[in-house]
């Protein structure tokens, strides 16, 4: 699928800025920004950094996304006099009116940003992304970056594991929109969960900002809304090859339904009459694209028979109908019971496009029944998936933080009393280091003035999480995971289409070894500190401890 073009670029730029204004923020960022505009430290250079602290749904992966729209949000951040007054009447009187001189004035000509390209594979720990710049700024963009990659991340990656759960094969569809948390919500899990692997969308909007593949029929309020043949208008429908008397299609569909009874053995007075209605009103606005869901009432007695008369008679005009939908009861079961008599019409009645319809299976589906899809026999060709995959229902949050780590050009370092809180100070490097067979086995995070490490060369690390302990480990290959994407005011790495950062999942989760990317009991993956870098880590912790009597020096 090709990028967007320069309407939808606008329009998605646009979106952004309507989504996320620079008021879209906590209270704090701007008295924190204040009181060091106060100090007069409000252009010291500084450096935080974004990551997060588990994997999320228990799993070994994560994956990046958000990136994109971090961009946009970075080169339209700008405060209007109507977001100035609104400070002013919030903040304390006592603040100094020139500190709103100060804010109408800012935007991110000085802020750099170097960060994991979107789309990869990452992990616990590791910095997805490094904002650096004037304190006060970079202060400001905490909360907005963090709600633009927190909840994209967690999704793409629920998705991810929705599609290593459905196989490759298999044809997946978001349709989450009407459960999601708001319209943002809903349109954010379409995009990304497109990016993390899924085909189509229900999300119209989505179709139009992002070019992602849309798709959808009926509900069963349109089958249950018709109650007799005679509310079926127009009755008649041109054949493909152009003859230009059109048929009685009522009438063609029932002689379909007496031979499709008869071949099936099934009870004519069983067969709901205003579902017929519906299949054959729908199938005559729609004739290349007829695909109904059939268990409004019954799929065996009344929906299967139905769709096979009315898609028979689609045929005989030269027609393909698409196939049908299941919504209810046991899906791989009756997904079967569906394809076998789809065969037999198809033999019987000598009917090749009856041998490509396609079965559709939604019914709350959830990780767990994707995977059960795979493991018990069944002809789903395409499932929907809404609830589970937007909501997340497995894990809400990914719980990305943001932590200085620099100011300037001195480390900082949070040193908690819950160690897991505790963060790696200083202005870093990430290298991605692969096995022979082009798997990754460890991201080592490096000091940036540190030279890289090669591949063939043995090195010595500390994995984080095992204390003090260091390993030595020769890497086959090794990728540099940090690229710089905005700076003086500008984009300086080229936004990427939804489907060419989908491309980009795709190939990143290949790369991973099974072991890491198992839905259930994954090896953790490792994710460790140079010599230099641990070192740094060692001598703040001692200084820490060593400074804590500043009150008895003169």
């Amino acid at each position: 699928m090709a990028a967007p073009s320069g309407d939808t670029c606008g329009a998605m730029e646009r979106s952004i800025r309507e989504r996320v204004p620079p008021l879209l923020t906590d209270l704090y960022q701007f008295t924190m920004a204040y009181a060091y505009w106060r100090a007069g430290r409000h252009q010291e250079p500084a450096v935080f950094e974004l990551f997060f602290r588990d994997n999320p749904f228990g799993g070994g992966f994560s994956l990046f996304a958000g990136l994109h729209d971090c961009l946009l949000f970075l080169r339209s951040f700008r405060f209007t006099d109507e977001d100035v007054d609104f400070l002013r009447s919030v903040l304390p009187p006592n603040t100094d009116p020139a500190f709103f001189k100060f804010l109408r004035e800012l935007d991110c000509s000085g802020v750099t940003l170097r960060s994991v390209p979107e789309g990869t594979v990452v992990f616990a720990r590791v910095p997805l992304m490094e904002v650096s710049g004037p304190l006060a700024v970079v202060q400001l963009l905490e909360t907005s970056l963090l709600c633009l990659v927190n909840y994209a991340s967690l999704v793409c990656s629920n998705a991810a594991r929705f599609r290593l759960a459905a196989g490759p094969r298999r044809k997946l569809l978001e349709m989450g929109l009407r459960r999601a948390q708001g319209p943002d919500g809903g349109l954010t899990a379409s995009r990304y969960t497109y990016i993390g692997g899924f085909d189509l969308t229900s999300n119209v909007q989505a179709g139009f900002l992002f070019g992602i593949p849309v798709a959808g029929t009926m509900a069963h309020s349109y089958v249950t809304s018709f109650t007799s043949l005679e509310e079926v208008w127009p009755q008649t429908l041109v054949a493909v090859n152009g003859d230009p008397d059109p048929v009685d299609i009522i009438s063609l569909t029932k002689g379909w339904l007496s031979r499709v009874c008869e071949l099936l053995k099934a009870q004519p007075g069983k067969i709901h009459e205003g579902e017929l209605a519906a299949f054959l009103s729908y199938a005559i606005a729609y004739p290349q694209n007829f695909l109904p869901v059939v268990d409004s009432y019954s799929v065996k007695c009344s929906g299967l028979l139905n769709f096979c008369a009315v898609a028979l008679a689609l045929c005989e005009l030269g027609y393909r109908p698409v196939g049908v939908r299941l919504d209810s009861g046991d899906l791989c079961r009756q997904s079967i019971d569906v394809h076998h008599v789809f065969r037999l019409c198809s033999e019987h009645f000598s009917v090749a496009a009856f041998d490509s319809l396609i079965i559709v299976g939604t019914n709350n589906i959830s990780e767990e029944s994707m995977a059960e899809l795979n493991k018990k026999e069944n002809e789903i060709g395409v499932v929907g998936v809404g609830t589970h995959l937007v909501t997340c229902t497995k894990q809400p949050s990914l719980g990305c933080v943001y932590k200085l780590v620099e100011v300037r050009g001195t480390p900082r370092m949070k040193i908690s009393e819950d160690p897991e809180k505790s963060t790696v100070p200083g202005r870093k490097a990430v290298y991605r280091l692969t096995d022979a067979e082009g798997h990754p086995f460890l991201d080592l995070v490096s000091l940036a003035e540190e030279s890289p490490p090669e591949a063939g060369v043995p090195l010595s690390c500390f994995p984080l999480g095992c204390e003090n302990s260091s390993v030595s480990v020769t890497p086959a290959q090794i990728g540099c995971l940090r690229q710089e994407a905005f700076t003086k005011g500008q984009v300086t790495h080229p936004l990427c289409s939804a489907a060419e950062t989908r491309a980009k999942v795709q190939s990143s989760v290949q790369t991973l070894h099974p072991r890491h990317k198992r839905l259930q009991d994954p090896d953790s993956y490792t994710v460790a500190l140079s010599e230099k870098l641990h070192s740094l880590v060692t001598e703040i912790r001692r200084g820490s401890s060593n400074n804590s009597n500043f009150l008895l020096a003169n």
